[in-house]
């Protein structure tokens, strides 16, 4: 595939992993390495395209600011590549614990077939749950598929909540409509939320004010397919490196601030 093809591949693809998303960019900005401007534009047109992926904008910051960008598209991809996000969750829940989820989340969707004596309520968003649930029963994991108005009764009956956040700021991460009413319902029944953010996920405040304000369609906060949950919701934080909490999660951000990226919109 060509690599202008490539990157209008991924500017239009939807509902791909964030692991997928990185990849493709990966092989398609190796053509613009050597040109820096060129480089930008590709970014910024991966970025505008896919504003709810916090993974592209921390692989497109590290690729921008770096002193050998073809070393760092490599690198970068390979960490997203190789992200142990999912194995830790799988190897951190509880044993015998029910678990609530919301939609069909990348890191927590490949945890949960691992562990078979998990139960899991998955709540439908986005008409995602019937999929996973199937998934999980193919692999012999207790799921039950929750309507949207049972959310909260979901969450009553749960040892854990876990929420997959597409990116983490300073004081807030994104993540699926329902996951902040899920998670002030669990602190409410002292049930704790679980947030799980994969490699690249955190991004310091000058990144996460730009990303944010793109991420959020200028759409009535109801209507729209992600909102902002507040991190003091959030009880730990499960990532690449284990289960912290929320603070000394914090403190892996490893974003560069690249603030080139959000210049304009490139279509």
């Amino acid at each position: 595939m060509h690599p202008i093809e490539r990157l209008r591949y991924v500017a239009r693809s939807s509902g791909v992993p964030a692991r997928s998303l990185v990849s493709e960019t990966a092989m398609a900005l190796q053509s613009f390495r050597h040109d820096q401007q060129a480089l930008v534009t590709a970014c910024r047109r991966v970025v505008s395209r896919q504003p709810t992926s916090g993974a592209l904008v921390w692989f497109a910051a590290r690729v921008l600011t770096a002193a050998d960008p073809s070393a760092e598209i490599y690198q970068a991809s390979g960490e997203v590549e190789a992200d142990p996000t999912a194995a830790e969750l799988a190897h951190l829940l509880p044993d015998d614990a029910c678990a609530v989820v919301l939609g069909w989340p990348d890191e927590i969707g490949e945890a949960l077939p691992r562990r078979g004596d998990v139960r899991v309520l998955v709540v439908d968003v986005a008409s995602e749950a019937y999929g996973l649930v199937s998934r999980l029963e193919r692999c012999d994991v207790q799921a039950s598929e929750v309507a949207a108005q049972g959310l909260g009764a979901s969450v009553l009956d749960a040892d854990v909540v876990l929420l997959e956040a597409s990116a983490v700021g300073p004081d807030a991460c994104l993540a699926v409509a329902g996951s902040r009413a899920a998670a002030a319902t669990a602190r409410h029944a002292g049930v704790p939320v679980w947030l799980v953010a994969g490699v690249g996920r955190l991004l310091p405040g000058a990144m996460w004010d730009p990303f944010l304000a793109g991420a959020l369609p200028p759409v009535a906060p109801w209507e729209a397919d992600d909102e902002v949950v507040p991190l003091d919701l959030i009880d730990v934080v499960v990532g690449p490196w284990g289960k912290l909490s929320v603070a000394d999660a914090l403190r892996r951000t490893d974003c560069p601030v690249a603030p080139e990226l959000f210049r304009g919109n490139v279509f």
